[in-house]
């Protein structure tokens, strides 16, 4: 998802995108832990979105 994309999205839905995300990083650093994964550069990328995603948030929940 792109920067934009969050800009234009309501805190509601920001907040649960940043749910699903961190969803997935938890699947993804289970799947780390017993050798199964084989991008170990999704998790940092996760972990970057996530803080795309609360940063965007933050902003939103400031202007209100």
């Amino acid at each position: 998802m792109k920067l934009n994309e969050m800009h234009n999205l309501s805190p509601e839905e920001l907040y649960e995108q940043v749910r699903e995300k961190k969803r997935e990083l938890m699947d993804l650093r289970f799947q780390a832990s017993i050798g199964q994964l084989a991008q170990n550069h999704r998790i940092r990328e996760t972990k970057r979105t996530i803080a795309r995603l609360l940063t965007v948030l933050h902003a939103k929940q400031r202007a209100e």
